[in-house]
């Protein structure tokens, strides 16, 4: 048998056009039914039309190469049209965008949500502005908030302001008044990116308490070393300033609840880089504890345990209060020095 480089060549070249035709065309039908500047009425026979023509286009590409480049350009067009914005008719609870101001050693918080609830839907709206220092810095725990499951978890954190202030700050979608919150819509520009800056009584007990049915929210307190987390909330400031002034895509996969907090904590912890565990965000606190930064000399489990807080959050009175309480119990490492 006479081998014949050519045929390998042209057979190969076949394989990566029929990639990428799905690739391109599944991406183009997604964006017709998810995208966010088709109508609800035209979404459907769109995404049929793209995916007959990507689908008659592997069998008769000649045919069909017309239409696969008009379709591509046009979807490229509309995605590219679509730019965030900051002037929507936002839902309450992400409506205020939070910024803060530093002055030397002082850091003022502004717009910290401290919304009264009596269920998820019916709160007062309310708003405090909170001055800490930046040299009191004490503590950075994270939370995870699970609600089907223990592979997916909402992820935020908390910085704490010599051990008496603390300010949780969740990486959110921030969704118009139209709008409810999809996975799948996340992928496709739906949603703008918010921090909301938060007293943890809010943040927190949202999920614990009044979401129904109730979140099982765990904090973990991982290792304190003055310099890179001062590195990181300085991270978390730049970023929210920036979204006042700059409104960004929320992302499900790349600018995300977890996504981002890595990539504010890079800068100063060069140890974390992406891992299936961040992508899986219930599993945050196995990479954490894997990577050095939790609690060595307890198991997972034990850290795990001690660090559920949905029976230490029920006394809402006090914001101090509350966050001592459900701090109760929660092991936390010695510090790393500088």
């Amino acid at each position: 048998m006479v081998f014949h480089p050519s045929k390998l060549i042209f057979r190969i070249l076949e394989l990566i056009y029929w990639l990428a035709t799905i690739g391109l065309g599944a991406w183009c039908v997604l964006v017709a039914l998810y995208a966010p500047f088709f109508s609800d009425a035209i979404r459907t026979p769109c995404a049929i039309g793209l995916a007959c023509i990507f689908t008659l286009s592997l069998f008769r590409p000649r045919i069909f190469l017309v239409p696969v480049i008009a379709s591509l350009l046009t979807i490229f067009f509309f995605w590219n049209q679509t730019k965030p914005s900051n002037n929507e008719d936002w839902q309450t609870d992400v409506a205020v965008l939070p910024w803060v101001e530093q002055n030397g050693d002082e850091l003022t918080f502004h717009n910290v949500r401290d919304f009264h609830y009596r269920t998820e839907t019916d709160f007062d709206p309310a708003y405090v502005t909170k001055k800490v220092r930046l040299s009191e810095l004490s503590s950075v725990d994270l939370y995870t908030s699970y609600w089907s499951g223990k592979n997916i978890a909402h992820v935020f954190v908390s910085f704490g302001f010599a051990d008496k202030d603390f300010i949780a700050i969740s990486i959110e979608a921030r969704r118009n008044k139209s709008q409810a919150y999809s996975t799948l819509g996340g992928f496709f520009r739906n949603f703008e990116l918010t921090y909301i800056v938060a007293e943890e009584r809010d943040v927190v007990a949202l999920r614990t308490l009044y979401r129904q049915p109730n979140e099982q929210v765990y904090m973990v307190r991982g290792h304190f070393n003055r310099t890179r987390n001062t590195k990181f909330l300085q991270q978390y400031i730049s970023k929210m300033n920036g979204l006042r002034d700059k409104a960004e895509f929320y992302n499900s996969l790349t600018t995300n609840c977890t996504t981002a907090v890595l990539a504010n904590a890079e800068p100063g912890n060069p140890t974390l880089h992406y891992n299936w565990r961040l992508l899986l965000s219930g599993h945050t606190p196995d990479y954490l504890y894997l990577n050095g930064n939790l609690d060595s000399s307890l198991p997972l489990e034990e850290i795990m345990q001690k660090g559920f807080v949905n029976p230490r959050s029920q006394d809402v009175s006090d914001p101090y209060l509350f966050s001592r309480n459900i701090r109760n119990g929660v092991p936390r490492p010695v510090d790393k020095v500088p």
